[in-house]
Protein backbone atom coordinates (compact mmCIF):
# COMPACT_ATOMS: atom_id res chain seq x y z
CA UNK A 1 0.00 0.00 0.00
CA UNK A 2 1.06 3.54 -0.51
CA UNK A 3 -0.17 6.69 1.18
CA UNK A 4 -0.91 9.91 -0.59
CA UNK A 5 -1.98 13.26 0.74
CA UNK A 6 -5.54 12.41 -0.28
CA UNK A 7 -5.50 9.11 1.59
CA UNK A 8 -4.57 5.48 1.10
CA UNK A 9 -4.44 3.88 -2.32
CA UNK A 10 -3.81 0.19 -2.84
CA UNK A 11 -0.94 0.23 -5.31
CA UNK A 12 -1.93 -1.52 -8.51
CA UNK A 13 1.66 -2.72 -8.78
CA UNK A 14 1.23 -4.80 -5.66
CA UNK A 15 -0.12 -8.26 -6.18
CA UNK A 16 -3.50 -9.30 -4.83
CA UNK A 17 -1.64 -11.79 -2.67
CA UNK A 18 0.36 -9.03 -0.98
CA UNK A 19 -2.73 -6.92 -0.30
CA UNK A 20 -4.64 -9.83 1.21
CA UNK A 21 -1.72 -10.58 3.51
CA UNK A 22 -1.67 -6.94 4.58
CA UNK A 23 -5.40 -7.17 5.22
CA UNK A 24 -4.80 -10.15 7.47
CA UNK A 25 -6.49 -12.95 5.51
CA UNK A 26 -3.58 -15.09 4.36
CA UNK A 27 -4.61 -18.36 2.78
CA UNK A 28 -8.35 -17.67 3.18
CA UNK A 29 -7.99 -14.62 0.98
CA UNK A 30 -6.03 -16.56 -1.62
CA UNK A 31 -8.72 -19.20 -1.79
CA UNK A 32 -11.49 -16.64 -2.32
CA UNK A 33 -9.38 -14.64 -4.71
CA UNK A 34 -9.34 -17.35 -7.33
CA UNK A 35 -5.71 -18.51 -7.19
CA UNK A 36 -6.25 -22.27 -6.98
CA UNK A 37 -7.07 -24.84 -9.69
CA UNK A 38 -10.42 -26.51 -10.40
CA UNK A 39 -11.71 -29.26 -8.13
CA UNK A 40 -14.32 -32.02 -8.53
CA UNK A 41 -16.00 -30.46 -11.54
CA UNK A 42 -16.66 -27.16 -9.76
CA UNK A 43 -16.00 -24.60 -12.47
CA UNK A 44 -13.97 -22.32 -10.27
CA UNK A 45 -10.43 -21.14 -10.05
CA UNK A 46 -10.18 -21.94 -6.36
CA UNK A 47 -10.26 -24.91 -4.03
CA UNK A 48 -12.39 -24.96 -0.87
CA UNK A 49 -10.45 -24.62 2.36
CA UNK A 50 -10.00 -28.16 3.69
CA UNK A 51 -9.97 -26.79 7.24
CA UNK A 52 -13.35 -25.12 6.74
CA UNK A 53 -16.07 -27.73 7.32
CA UNK A 54 -19.41 -26.27 6.23
CA UNK A 55 -22.76 -27.09 7.78
CA UNK A 56 -24.42 -25.95 4.56
CA UNK A 57 -22.78 -26.12 1.13
CA UNK A 58 -24.64 -24.49 -1.76
CA UNK A 59 -24.11 -24.11 -5.51
CA UNK A 60 -25.45 -20.68 -6.53
CA UNK A 61 -25.50 -19.45 -10.10
CA UNK A 62 -26.60 -16.25 -11.81
CA UNK A 63 -27.95 -16.89 -15.28
CA UNK A 64 -30.34 -15.58 -17.94
CA UNK A 65 -33.86 -16.97 -17.71
CA UNK A 66 -37.48 -16.38 -18.71
CA UNK A 67 -40.44 -16.01 -16.33
CA UNK A 68 -44.15 -15.55 -17.06
CA UNK A 69 -44.70 -12.35 -15.09
CA UNK A 70 -47.60 -10.90 -17.13
CA UNK A 71 -50.14 -12.53 -19.46
CA UNK A 72 -48.62 -13.17 -22.85
CA UNK A 73 -44.94 -13.43 -23.68
CA UNK A 74 -42.52 -14.44 -20.90
CA UNK A 75 -40.20 -11.79 -19.50
CA UNK A 76 -36.46 -12.17 -20.01
CA UNK A 77 -34.67 -11.82 -16.66
CA UNK A 78 -31.43 -12.61 -14.90
CA UNK A 79 -32.01 -14.94 -12.00
CA UNK A 80 -30.23 -16.73 -9.17
CA UNK A 81 -30.57 -20.52 -9.01
CA UNK A 82 -29.37 -22.70 -6.13
CA UNK A 83 -28.88 -26.37 -5.27
CA UNK A 84 -27.74 -27.91 -2.01
CA UNK A 85 -24.45 -29.81 -2.13
CA UNK A 86 -24.41 -30.59 1.62
CA UNK A 87 -27.21 -30.06 4.10
CA UNK A 88 -30.99 -30.16 4.02
CA UNK A 89 -32.71 -29.24 0.75
CA UNK A 90 -35.29 -27.42 2.86
CA UNK A 91 -32.70 -24.67 3.37
CA UNK A 92 -33.41 -23.47 -0.18
CA UNK A 93 -36.96 -22.27 -0.85
CA UNK A 94 -37.93 -21.24 -4.37
CA UNK A 95 -40.38 -18.37 -4.86
CA UNK A 96 -43.11 -19.70 -7.15
CA UNK A 97 -43.50 -17.96 -10.55
CA UNK A 98 -40.95 -15.35 -9.51
CA UNK A 99 -37.80 -13.95 -11.09
CA UNK A 100 -36.32 -13.59 -7.59
CA UNK A 101 -33.66 -15.94 -6.33
CA UNK A 102 -34.41 -18.64 -3.75
CA UNK A 103 -34.76 -17.90 -0.05
CA UNK A 104 -31.70 -19.25 1.78
CA UNK A 105 -32.35 -20.30 5.40
CA UNK A 106 -29.50 -20.65 7.90
CA UNK A 107 -28.93 -20.75 11.66
CA UNK A 108 -26.69 -18.49 13.67
CA UNK A 109 -23.32 -20.12 14.31
CA UNK A 110 -23.41 -22.30 11.20
CA UNK A 111 -20.58 -22.37 8.69
CA UNK A 112 -21.73 -21.66 5.16
CA UNK A 113 -20.00 -22.45 1.87
CA UNK A 114 -21.48 -20.93 -1.29
CA UNK A 115 -19.95 -21.82 -4.66
CA UNK A 116 -21.07 -19.00 -6.94
CA UNK A 117 -20.88 -19.24 -10.73
CA UNK A 118 -21.59 -16.26 -12.96
CA UNK A 119 -23.17 -17.09 -16.32
CA UNK A 120 -24.77 -13.71 -17.12
CA UNK A 121 -23.02 -11.90 -20.00
CA UNK A 122 -21.11 -9.41 -17.86
CA UNK A 123 -19.12 -9.28 -14.63
CA UNK A 124 -20.97 -9.80 -11.36
CA UNK A 125 -20.37 -10.56 -7.68
CA UNK A 126 -22.69 -11.38 -4.75
CA UNK A 127 -22.97 -9.10 -1.72
CA UNK A 128 -24.53 -10.52 1.47
CA UNK A 129 -26.45 -7.44 2.56
CA UNK A 130 -26.46 -7.04 6.34
CA UNK A 131 -24.26 -10.02 7.09
CA UNK A 132 -21.19 -9.60 9.30
CA UNK A 133 -18.52 -11.39 7.25
CA UNK A 134 -14.80 -10.95 6.48
CA UNK A 135 -13.98 -8.30 3.89
CA UNK A 136 -12.98 -10.85 1.27
CA UNK A 137 -16.39 -12.54 1.61
CA UNK A 138 -18.45 -9.36 1.38
CA UNK A 139 -18.74 -9.06 -2.41
CA UNK A 140 -16.66 -5.95 -3.04
CA UNK A 141 -16.74 -4.87 -6.72
CA UNK A 142 -12.95 -5.35 -6.89
CA UNK A 143 -13.70 -9.10 -6.74
CA UNK A 144 -16.07 -9.22 -9.71
CA UNK A 145 -16.43 -12.55 -11.48
CA UNK A 146 -16.29 -12.61 -15.31
CA UNK A 147 -18.89 -14.55 -17.26
CA UNK A 148 -18.29 -18.29 -17.00
CA UNK A 149 -16.09 -18.06 -13.90
CA UNK A 150 -16.73 -18.71 -10.21
CA UNK A 151 -16.12 -17.38 -6.72
CA UNK A 152 -16.07 -19.19 -3.39
CA UNK A 153 -17.66 -17.84 -0.21
CA UNK A 154 -16.93 -19.40 3.17
CA UNK A 155 -18.08 -17.73 6.37
CA UNK A 156 -19.65 -18.32 9.75
CA UNK A 157 -23.07 -16.80 10.35
CA UNK A 158 -22.56 -14.38 13.23
CA UNK A 159 -25.72 -12.32 12.80
CA UNK A 160 -28.74 -12.36 15.06
CA UNK A 161 -31.93 -13.93 13.74
CA UNK A 162 -33.36 -11.65 11.09
CA UNK A 163 -34.20 -10.89 7.48
CA UNK A 164 -31.13 -10.30 5.32
CA UNK A 165 -30.67 -10.50 1.56
CA UNK A 166 -28.19 -10.99 -1.25
CA UNK A 167 -27.74 -9.13 -4.52
CA UNK A 168 -25.02 -8.26 -7.07
CA UNK A 169 -22.50 -5.49 -6.47
CA UNK A 170 -20.42 -4.78 -9.61
CA UNK A 171 -19.51 -1.11 -9.78
CA UNK A 172 -21.67 0.82 -12.22
CA UNK A 173 -23.95 -2.17 -12.89
CA UNK A 174 -25.61 -2.95 -9.56
CA UNK A 175 -28.81 -1.09 -10.49
CA UNK A 176 -29.49 -2.85 -13.82
CA UNK A 177 -28.50 -6.29 -12.50
CA UNK A 178 -30.84 -6.04 -9.49
CA UNK A 179 -33.53 -4.61 -11.76
CA UNK A 180 -33.16 -7.57 -14.13
CA UNK A 181 -33.94 -9.92 -11.23
CA UNK A 182 -30.75 -10.72 -9.33
CA UNK A 183 -31.80 -10.64 -5.66
CA UNK A 184 -32.87 -13.08 -2.97
CA UNK A 185 -33.60 -13.33 0.74
CA UNK A 186 -31.19 -14.76 3.33
CA UNK A 187 -33.03 -15.63 6.57
CA UNK A 188 -31.17 -16.28 9.82
CA UNK A 189 -32.72 -18.01 12.83
CA UNK A 190 -31.40 -18.49 16.37
CA UNK A 191 -32.50 -19.89 19.72
CA UNK A 192 -33.65 -16.53 21.08
CA UNK A 193 -36.06 -16.12 18.17
CA UNK A 194 -37.35 -19.69 18.44
CA UNK A 195 -37.95 -19.36 22.17
CA UNK A 196 -40.53 -16.55 21.90
CA UNK A 197 -42.82 -18.48 19.54
CA UNK A 198 -43.43 -16.07 16.67
CA UNK A 199 -45.64 -17.19 13.76
CA UNK A 200 -43.82 -19.73 11.63
CA UNK A 201 -44.38 -21.98 8.65
CA UNK A 202 -47.10 -20.55 6.40
CA UNK A 203 -47.63 -17.73 8.92
CA UNK A 204 -44.08 -16.44 8.42
CA UNK A 205 -44.29 -14.63 5.07
CA UNK A 206 -41.39 -12.93 3.24
CA UNK A 207 -42.49 -10.05 0.98
CA UNK A 208 -39.98 -8.38 -1.36
CA UNK A 209 -41.30 -5.00 -2.60
CA UNK A 210 -40.01 -3.74 -5.94
CA UNK A 211 -41.18 -1.56 -8.83
CA UNK A 212 -40.73 -2.42 -12.49
CA UNK A 213 -41.73 -1.06 -15.91
CA UNK A 214 -42.64 -3.38 -18.80
CA UNK A 215 -42.94 -2.62 -22.50
CA UNK A 216 -45.77 -3.86 -24.74
CA UNK A 217 -43.93 -7.17 -25.18
CA UNK A 218 -43.67 -7.78 -21.40
CA UNK A 219 -39.95 -7.01 -21.35
CA UNK A 220 -38.31 -5.00 -18.58
CA UNK A 221 -37.50 -1.36 -19.39
CA UNK A 222 -34.67 0.35 -17.53
CA UNK A 223 -33.45 3.89 -18.16
CA UNK A 224 -29.80 3.09 -17.59
CA UNK A 225 -28.69 5.66 -20.14
CA UNK A 226 -30.88 8.58 -19.03
CA UNK A 227 -28.79 10.82 -16.78
CA UNK A 228 -31.68 12.56 -15.04
CA UNK A 229 -33.22 9.20 -14.11
CA UNK A 230 -29.88 8.20 -12.66
CA UNK A 231 -29.59 11.50 -10.79
CA UNK A 232 -32.92 11.04 -9.00
CA UNK A 233 -33.21 7.26 -9.16
CA UNK A 234 -35.30 5.10 -11.46
CA UNK A 235 -38.96 4.44 -10.57
CA UNK A 236 -41.00 1.67 -12.17
CA UNK A 237 -44.66 1.87 -13.15
CA UNK A 238 -45.79 -1.42 -11.57
CA UNK A 239 -45.44 -2.49 -7.95
CA UNK A 240 -44.20 -6.07 -7.64
CA UNK A 241 -44.39 -8.32 -4.58
CA UNK A 242 -42.12 -11.35 -4.68
CA UNK A 243 -41.82 -10.73 -8.42
CA UNK A 244 -45.59 -10.67 -9.02
CA UNK A 245 -47.84 -7.72 -9.99
CA UNK A 246 -51.23 -6.87 -8.44
CA UNK A 247 -50.41 -9.02 -5.45
CA UNK A 248 -53.01 -10.23 -2.95
CA UNK A 249 -51.89 -12.31 0.03
CA UNK A 250 -54.54 -14.85 1.10
CA UNK A 251 -54.61 -15.17 4.89
CA UNK A 252 -56.54 -17.03 7.53
CA UNK A 253 -58.00 -15.75 10.78
CA UNK A 254 -54.71 -15.79 12.64
CA UNK A 255 -51.54 -13.82 13.28
CA UNK A 256 -48.76 -13.43 10.72
CA UNK A 257 -45.12 -12.39 10.73
CA UNK A 258 -44.62 -10.33 7.56
CA UNK A 259 -40.98 -9.83 6.54
CA UNK A 260 -40.78 -6.75 4.32
CA UNK A 261 -37.74 -5.97 2.17
CA UNK A 262 -37.54 -2.87 0.01
CA UNK A 263 -35.73 -4.38 -2.95
CA UNK A 264 -36.49 -1.43 -5.24
CA UNK A 265 -33.74 0.52 -6.96
CA UNK A 266 -34.75 3.90 -5.57
CA UNK A 267 -38.41 4.01 -4.51
CA UNK A 268 -39.13 4.81 -0.85
CA UNK A 269 -42.31 3.48 0.76
CA UNK A 270 -44.24 5.16 3.58
CA UNK A 271 -46.11 2.13 4.82
CA UNK A 272 -49.45 2.21 6.64
CA UNK A 273 -52.53 0.00 6.96
CA UNK A 274 -55.52 1.06 4.87
CA UNK A 275 -57.90 0.48 7.80
CA UNK A 276 -55.99 2.93 9.99
CA UNK A 277 -54.67 0.56 12.64
CA UNK A 278 -51.04 1.13 13.65
CA UNK A 279 -48.17 -0.92 12.34
CA UNK A 280 -46.88 -3.36 14.95
CA UNK A 281 -43.17 -3.69 14.24
CA UNK A 282 -41.17 -6.67 15.45
CA UNK A 283 -37.80 -6.26 13.78
CA UNK A 284 -35.62 -4.07 11.59
CA UNK A 285 -32.50 -4.73 9.50
CA UNK A 286 -30.51 -6.47 12.22
CA UNK A 287 -33.23 -8.63 13.72
CA UNK A 288 -35.78 -8.52 16.49
CA UNK A 289 -36.34 -5.38 18.52
CA UNK A 290 -36.28 -5.51 22.30
CA UNK A 291 -40.06 -5.16 22.35
CA UNK A 292 -42.73 -4.39 19.71
CA UNK A 293 -43.04 -0.76 18.65
CA UNK A 294 -46.07 0.91 17.11
CA UNK A 295 -46.15 3.51 14.32
CA UNK A 296 -48.96 5.19 12.37
CA UNK A 297 -46.68 4.74 9.38
CA UNK A 298 -43.11 3.64 8.73
CA UNK A 299 -40.62 4.58 6.04
CA UNK A 300 -38.88 1.77 4.19
CA UNK A 301 -36.05 2.87 1.89
CA UNK A 302 -34.10 0.71 -0.59
CA UNK A 303 -32.18 -2.02 1.26
CA UNK A 304 -34.10 -1.66 4.55
CA UNK A 305 -36.19 -4.41 6.15
CA UNK A 306 -39.10 -4.38 8.57
CA UNK A 307 -40.91 -7.29 10.18
CA UNK A 308 -44.50 -6.55 11.18
CA UNK A 309 -47.19 -8.39 13.12
CA UNK A 310 -50.53 -8.72 11.29
CA UNK A 311 -53.42 -10.33 13.21
CA UNK A 312 -56.69 -11.20 11.43
CA UNK A 313 -58.25 -13.26 14.20
CA UNK A 314 -61.04 -10.68 14.68
CA UNK A 315 -61.94 -10.43 10.99
CA UNK A 316 -64.44 -12.57 9.05
CA UNK A 317 -63.79 -14.50 5.88
CA UNK A 318 -63.97 -12.07 2.98
CA UNK A 319 -62.38 -9.16 4.84
CA UNK A 320 -59.85 -7.22 2.73
CA UNK A 321 -57.32 -4.55 3.52
CA UNK A 322 -54.23 -3.08 1.90
CA UNK A 323 -50.80 -2.04 2.96
CA UNK A 324 -50.52 1.45 1.52
CA UNK A 325 -47.66 3.77 0.71
CA UNK A 326 -48.74 7.20 1.91
CA UNK A 327 -47.76 10.51 0.29
CA UNK A 328 -44.66 12.37 1.49
CA UNK A 329 -42.34 15.13 0.36
CA UNK A 330 -39.25 13.58 -1.22
CA UNK A 331 -37.48 16.86 -1.93
CA UNK A 332 -36.77 18.83 -5.07
CA UNK A 333 -35.57 15.92 -7.27
CA UNK A 334 -36.93 13.15 -5.07
CA UNK A 335 -39.87 12.44 -7.33
CA UNK A 336 -37.47 10.79 -9.72
CA UNK A 337 -37.95 10.03 -13.40
CA UNK A 338 -39.64 6.98 -14.79
CA UNK A 339 -40.04 5.47 -18.21
CA UNK A 340 -43.62 4.47 -17.43
CA UNK A 341 -44.71 8.12 -17.39
CA UNK A 342 -43.17 8.67 -20.81
CA UNK A 343 -44.85 5.55 -22.16
CA UNK A 344 -48.33 6.31 -20.86
CA UNK A 345 -48.06 3.66 -18.13
CA UNK A 346 -47.67 6.12 -15.29
CA UNK A 347 -49.43 4.40 -12.37
CA UNK A 348 -47.03 5.50 -9.64
CA UNK A 349 -45.49 8.73 -10.92
CA UNK A 350 -43.25 9.92 -8.11
CA UNK A 351 -41.43 9.04 -4.95
CA UNK A 352 -44.07 10.10 -2.44
CA UNK A 353 -47.26 9.24 -4.34
CA UNK A 354 -50.04 7.31 -2.58
CA UNK A 355 -50.89 3.79 -3.76
CA UNK A 356 -51.62 0.27 -2.55
CA UNK A 357 -48.46 -1.81 -2.15
CA UNK A 358 -50.36 -5.10 -1.82
CA UNK A 359 -53.68 -6.44 -0.57
CA UNK A 360 -54.54 -9.04 2.06
CA UNK A 361 -57.76 -11.05 2.01
CA UNK A 362 -59.09 -13.40 4.71
CA UNK A 363 -59.99 -16.61 2.89
CA UNK A 364 -60.47 -19.17 5.68
CA UNK A 365 -61.15 -19.61 9.36
CA UNK A 366 -58.26 -21.19 11.26
CA UNK A 367 -57.61 -21.12 14.99
CA UNK A 368 -53.99 -20.41 15.96
CA UNK A 369 -52.33 -19.81 19.32
CA UNK A 370 -49.91 -17.07 18.33
CA UNK A 371 -49.82 -14.15 20.76
CA UNK A 372 -47.83 -10.95 20.41
CA UNK A 373 -44.93 -11.21 22.89
CA UNK A 374 -44.32 -8.30 25.25
CA UNK A 375 -40.58 -8.89 24.99
CA UNK A 376 -38.85 -10.00 21.81
CA UNK A 377 -35.13 -10.04 22.48
CA UNK A 378 -32.36 -8.80 24.74
CA UNK A 379 -30.49 -5.85 23.23
CA UNK A 380 -27.75 -4.08 25.14
CA UNK A 381 -28.13 -0.34 25.47
CA UNK A 382 -26.03 1.70 23.06
CA UNK A 383 -23.03 3.26 24.80
CA UNK A 384 -21.93 6.32 22.81
CA UNK A 385 -19.46 7.18 25.58
CA UNK A 386 -17.41 4.15 24.46
CA UNK A 387 -16.67 5.82 21.12
CA UNK A 388 -13.06 6.89 20.66
CA UNK A 389 -14.37 9.99 18.85
CA UNK A 390 -17.22 10.77 21.23
CA UNK A 391 -16.49 14.51 21.14
CA UNK A 392 -15.67 14.65 17.42
CA UNK A 393 -17.87 12.28 15.37
CA UNK A 394 -16.57 11.33 11.95
CA UNK A 395 -18.39 13.54 9.41
CA UNK A 396 -19.89 12.51 6.07
CA UNK A 397 -21.62 15.15 3.95
CA UNK A 398 -24.01 14.01 1.21
CA UNK A 399 -23.92 16.62 -1.55
CA UNK A 400 -24.04 17.14 -5.28
CA UNK A 401 -21.01 18.58 -7.03
CA UNK A 402 -20.81 19.17 -10.77
CA UNK A 403 -24.04 17.17 -11.30
CA UNK A 404 -22.57 14.23 -9.39
CA UNK A 405 -23.67 12.82 -6.02
CA UNK A 406 -20.74 12.67 -3.61
CA UNK A 407 -19.77 11.75 -0.05
CA UNK A 408 -17.50 14.43 1.39
CA UNK A 409 -17.01 15.68 -2.17
CA UNK A 410 -15.60 12.33 -3.30
CA UNK A 411 -16.83 9.61 -5.63
CA UNK A 412 -15.93 5.94 -5.74
CA UNK A 413 -12.42 4.84 -6.61
CA UNK A 414 -11.99 1.07 -6.61
CA UNK A 415 -8.85 0.87 -4.45
CA UNK A 416 -8.81 4.25 -2.71
CA UNK A 417 -9.35 4.94 0.98
CA UNK A 418 -8.97 8.51 2.24
CA UNK A 419 -7.24 9.30 5.54
CA UNK A 420 -10.58 10.06 7.18
CA UNK A 421 -11.95 6.67 6.05
CA UNK A 422 -9.43 4.56 8.01
CA UNK A 423 -10.57 3.16 11.35
CA UNK A 424 -8.78 1.05 13.95
CA UNK A 425 -9.70 -2.59 14.47
CA UNK A 426 -11.30 -3.04 17.88
CA UNK A 427 -12.52 0.55 18.13
CA UNK A 428 -16.01 1.99 18.51
CA UNK A 429 -16.86 5.17 16.62
CA UNK A 430 -19.66 7.65 16.06
CA UNK A 431 -20.32 8.46 12.41
CA UNK A 432 -22.48 11.43 11.48
CA UNK A 433 -24.15 11.67 8.06
CA UNK A 434 -25.39 15.09 6.94
CA UNK A 435 -28.04 15.45 4.22
CA UNK A 436 -28.76 19.12 4.87
CA UNK A 437 -27.38 20.05 1.46
CA UNK A 438 -24.19 21.83 2.43
CA UNK A 439 -25.46 25.11 1.03
CA UNK A 440 -26.76 23.57 -2.21
CA UNK A 441 -30.10 24.64 -3.66
CA UNK A 442 -33.09 22.80 -2.21
CA UNK A 443 -33.82 21.15 -5.56
CA UNK A 444 -30.54 19.27 -5.23
CA UNK A 445 -31.40 17.94 -1.77
CA UNK A 446 -33.15 14.55 -1.95
CA UNK A 447 -33.39 11.38 0.18
CA UNK A 448 -30.37 9.11 0.56
CA UNK A 449 -30.51 5.66 2.22
CA UNK A 450 -27.01 4.99 3.59
CA UNK A 451 -25.72 1.42 3.92
CA UNK A 452 -22.56 0.16 5.67
CA UNK A 453 -21.11 -3.13 4.50
CA UNK A 454 -20.09 -5.77 7.02
CA UNK A 455 -21.63 -3.99 10.01
CA UNK A 456 -24.77 -3.56 12.02
CA UNK A 457 -24.95 -0.26 13.90
CA UNK A 458 -27.10 1.65 16.37
CA UNK A 459 -28.85 4.93 15.57
CA UNK A 460 -28.08 7.47 18.29
CA UNK A 461 -29.97 10.56 17.17
CA UNK A 462 -31.57 12.45 14.30
CA UNK A 463 -31.89 16.16 13.78
CA UNK A 464 -33.21 18.56 11.17
CA UNK A 465 -36.66 17.21 10.21
CA UNK A 466 -39.44 15.83 12.41
CA UNK A 467 -40.73 12.55 10.98
CA UNK A 468 -42.39 9.98 13.22
CA UNK A 469 -42.14 7.21 10.65
CA UNK A 470 -38.58 6.11 11.31
CA UNK A 471 -37.90 2.84 13.09
CA UNK A 472 -34.42 3.53 14.44
CA UNK A 473 -34.66 1.10 17.34
CA UNK A 474 -32.53 -2.04 17.41
CA UNK A 475 -29.74 -2.90 15.00
CA UNK A 476 -29.53 -1.36 11.54
CA UNK A 477 -27.35 -1.61 8.45
CA UNK A 478 -29.23 0.83 6.21
CA UNK A 479 -30.67 4.16 7.31
CA UNK A 480 -32.73 6.78 5.47
CA UNK A 481 -31.84 10.46 5.53
CA UNK A 482 -34.54 12.75 4.20
CA UNK A 483 -33.56 16.20 2.88
CA UNK A 484 -32.36 18.45 5.68
CA UNK A 485 -31.57 15.62 8.10
CA UNK A 486 -28.48 14.66 10.05
CA UNK A 487 -28.02 11.36 11.83
CA UNK A 488 -25.47 9.89 14.23
CA UNK A 489 -24.77 6.16 14.38
CA UNK A 490 -22.59 4.05 16.68
CA UNK A 491 -20.42 1.41 15.00
CA UNK A 492 -18.20 -1.29 16.54
CA UNK A 493 -15.25 -2.31 14.35
CA UNK A 494 -14.69 -5.37 16.47
CA UNK A 495 -13.23 -8.31 14.59
CA UNK A 496 -12.76 -8.15 10.81
CA UNK A 497 -9.98 -6.02 9.29
CA UNK A 498 -9.87 -5.02 5.66
CA UNK A 499 -11.64 -2.86 3.11
CA UNK A 500 -15.43 -2.48 3.12
CA UNK A 501 -17.92 -0.20 1.37
CA UNK A 502 -20.34 2.44 2.55
CA UNK A 503 -22.71 4.06 0.08
CA UNK A 504 -26.12 5.38 -0.82
CA UNK A 505 -28.46 2.43 -1.48
CA UNK A 506 -30.34 4.31 -4.15
CA UNK A 507 -28.81 2.01 -6.75
CA UNK A 508 -28.54 4.67 -9.43
CA UNK A 509 -26.67 6.94 -7.00
CA UNK A 510 -24.40 4.05 -6.03
CA UNK A 511 -23.66 3.22 -9.65
CA UNK A 512 -22.84 6.86 -10.36
CA UNK A 513 -20.20 6.78 -7.63
CA UNK A 514 -21.96 7.80 -4.38
CA UNK A 515 -19.96 5.09 -2.69
CA UNK A 516 -16.66 4.93 -0.86
CA UNK A 517 -14.33 2.43 0.77
CA UNK A 518 -13.55 2.43 4.47
CA UNK A 519 -10.59 0.48 5.80
CA UNK A 520 -10.42 -1.31 9.14
CA UNK A 521 -6.75 -1.29 10.06
CA UNK A 522 -5.61 -4.30 12.07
Amino acid sequence: MKYKKTGMLIDSGHSRRQFLKLAGYGTLGLISGGLWPKLDGFAAEQTPDTEFVPDLDIFLSARPDEVSVLPGDPTRVWRYHATVHKGSRARIVEMSRSYLGPVIKVHRGEKIRIRFKNTVPEESIVHWHGLHVPAIMDGHPRDVVPQGQSHLYEFEVKNRAGTYWYHPHPHGRTGPQVYDGLAGLFLVSDQEEQYIGLPDGEYDVPLVIQDRTFDSGNQLVYMSGHRMARMAGFLGSTIMINGLPDFTLPVSTGAYRLRLLNGSNSRIYKLAWEDGRPLTILATDGGLLERPVFRRYAFLSPGERLEIWADFSDHPVGYETSLLSLPFDAGGMGGGMMMGGMMGQNQYPTNGAIFSVFKMKVTQTVKTNYRLPEMLSDIESARPEDAVNYFRPRQFHLTMQHMQWTINGRTFQMEEVADDEIVQLGSTEIWEFDNSGGGMMNMMNIPHPIHLHGKQFRVLERSGVAHEGYVDEGWKDTVLLMPGERIKILVDFDDYPGMFLYHCHNLEHEDMGMMRNYYVKG
